[in-house]
């Protein structure tokens, strides 16, 4: 099926089309005695010429998502995790660190120019989207199993205590994209600093 197809397009390529009217060409000649004895080296060989030089199809170009539209699912979901957390009740050192990671990611989803920063950057936008969507859910969705078992089993490690340990980690990584946007920004600036000065000295 692949195959056909392949072989559909080609048919109907501009490539095709310059070597078949080439090719008319050198049936042209060899019906006009100008090509002997050896007219089918001639009409392949004006058809291979004209199909190497044609231009290439044009291949439309994928119409992938505005970064903006992608910040702005993105927002929707940051929403829609902060009413699934709000009935977590963990210890006060998880729900601190808890409170500290939420402001961190609403303020780089804030839709100002911070947005476009982080728009300009795909890994960041990966990042962040990530632990929205899938480490932080999953963080307070283990951590509500793992406290029912513990009270069935009372005197395991505290379920408290390894989420913790998740959300600093999860601080740490958005400490560090933070770190990461703020330096791209300062190089963003110092580019256009050098800019200027090169300007001035032409």
């Amino acid at each position: 099926m692949a195959t056909s197809s392949g072989a559909l397009r080609y048919l109907e390529s501009k490539k095709n089309l310059a070597g078949s009217a080439a090719g008319l060409v050198g049936v042209g000649l060899t019906l006009a005695g100008a090509a002997g004895p050896y007219w089918p080296v001639v009409v392949a060989g004006l058809y291979g010429a004209a199909a190497l030089i044609a231009p290439p199809d044009h291949v439309v170009v994928p119409d992938f998502p505005d970064p903006a539209e992608q910040l702005s699912t993105l927002r929707d979901d940051f929403a829609t995790l902060k009413r699934y957390i709000a009935e977590v009740e963990p210890n006060p050192a998880a729900a601190g660190k808890l409170t500290e990671l939420m402001n961190r990611y609403e303020a780089l989803l804030d839709p100002t120019w911070v947005s476009d920063v982080l728009a300009a950057d795909p890994d960041a936008v990966h990042t962040l989207s990530r632990a929205i969507r899938q480490d932080v859910p999953e963080c307070v969705d283990t951590y509500h199993r793992a406290r029912w078992w513990s009270r069935l089993n009372p005197g395991t490690e505290s379920p408290d205590r390894h989420l913790e340990r998740q959300l600093n980690l999860l601080y740490d990584e958005a400490d560090r994209l933070t770190t990461a946007l703020r330096e791209a920004e300062s190089r963003r600036q110092q580019t256009h600093t050098t800019y200027l000065e090169d300007r001035g000295r032409s």
